[in-house]
């Protein structure tokens, strides 16, 4: 049977993945996903850092997803040592978090709109995106990689001067947002790409347990932020946008329809921002489990840290939402076009710099095990890779 291969190195694919699709004439029957491409051993790092320095690495598994990875490990690391976190804290939180999920989401919708040919969607998406990455340099002094989560609350405060600035930014994205949901349900030719393509039923969603945008496209009402309210969500009122089509299409408006309540969230945080401080001391880690869950722009964003007692985690374990979502892939591509591929492939928004994990395992006695650099290096010189 034909293989068409769509990787690693791909126009369409925005980092280093590599599906193999099998077709028969232009139809897809079967898909084989092979990740691991841009693994880095985030995980094992992790072990060998202090509790202060790890948010500075996990902020750098995804450069989309910056401020997410690290909140999920701080919540981790709080729930063990029952750190109180502030409530202004608790309130900025929410504020970069959904100022992420805006600028995460509207470099999705340019992407998608460039892989069907839409390349205006592209334009005005980034163009709007823009600012709202400006919003951040403005109060941590980095566009991407705010170092912004800490142990015990957040490392900057947002101050007076910042308020017009972010709300002139949110007024603006709402205006255009509501236009571009215009774009896309009115265009024909839009539409005919997204609708009814890359069917994933609500039945197969839940037989799968994908996450985020996927699952709500699909008809499954999930979201942490409502249904394990973390930060200060369960002070603040939003709706969760449900679509039950469960195609491509049905994704892209989840999304559209996200911008606008994270808008709005935004609005809801800064007007109700507390006084106080920003950040809990803390002396000590005691030994202990804790898990630390986000919803991230993709779905359901895990941290599972174990300490002993020592300064670094005994061990520390991240699974991303991408990860939850790709063997839905196996369902959504069979039956379609083979140009059908592409836009299905990215209506899941999959981000494998976040879902790289490796375990070695001997394959004679079934043990895993750790490697170091050093090791791994000397395995790859002794087989001549």
């Amino acid at each position: 049977m034909p293989v068409i291969p769509i990787g690693p190195f791909h126009p369409a694919l925005k980092e280093p993945e590599f599906f193999k699709l099998y077709v028969k004439g232009e139809q897809v029957v079967g898909v084989d996903i092979r990740i691991g491409w841009v693994h880095r051993g985030i995980e094992k790092l992790s072990e060998g850092l202090t509790f202060e320095q790890i948010p500075f690495l996990v902020e750098r598994i995804c450069g989309i997803c910056s401020n997410v990875h690290p909140l999920c490990y701080v919540q981790a690391v709080e729930d063990i040592a029952q750190i109180e976190v502030p409530d202004r804290a608790r309130y900025i939180r929410v504020i970069i978090a959904e100022l992420e999920r805006i600028h995460s989401h509207l470099l999705w919708l340019g992407v998608a709109g460039h892989l069907i040919g839409f390349d205006t969607l592209l334009m005005w998406a980034w163009k709007y995106r823009e600012p709202v990455l400006d919003l951040f340099e403005l109060m941590t002094g980095n566009r991407q990689n705010y170092a912004m989560q800490a142990v015990g609350g957040v490392r900057y405060d947002i101050k007076p001067e910042h308020v017009p600035k972010i709300l002139e930014v949110l007024k603006t994205v709402e205006k255009e947002t509501k236009k571009a949901v215009g774009m896309v349900e009115g265009d024909p030719v839009t539409k005919k790409r997204l609708e009814g393509i890359g069917l994933l039923t609500t039945e197969q969603a839940r037989d799968f347990c994908v996450v985020g945008p996927t699952a709500r496209g699909s008809g499954l009402k999930i979201d942490v932020r409502r249904d394990d309210p973390y930060a200060a969500y369960g002070e603040l009122s939003f709706d969760v946008p449900v679509y039950t089509s469960g195609d491509n299409l049905a994704r892209v408006l989840v999304r559209m329809d996200e911008l606008l309540q994270s808008v709005e969230l935004v609005r809801q945080a800064l007007d109700g921002l507390p006084r106080g401080e920003i950040r809990a001391e803390f002396k000590e880690v005691p030994p202990g489990e804790g898990i630390g869950r986000a919803e991230a722009p993709r779905g359901e964003d895990i941290h599972y840290v174990k300490t002993d007692g020592r300064n670094t985690p005994f061990r520390h374990k991240i699974r991303a939402p991408t990860y939850a979502n790709l063997p839905a892939l196996s369902v959504m591509l069979p039956n379609y076009t083979l140009a059908d591929a592409v836009i299905t492939l990215g209506s899941i928004d999959p981000c494998f710099s976040c879902t790289e994990r490796v375990a070695v395992v001997d394959v004679r006695t079934g043990k895993k095990r750790h490697l170091s650099e050093e090791e791994l290096v000397e395995i790859s010189r002794k087989h001549g890779a």
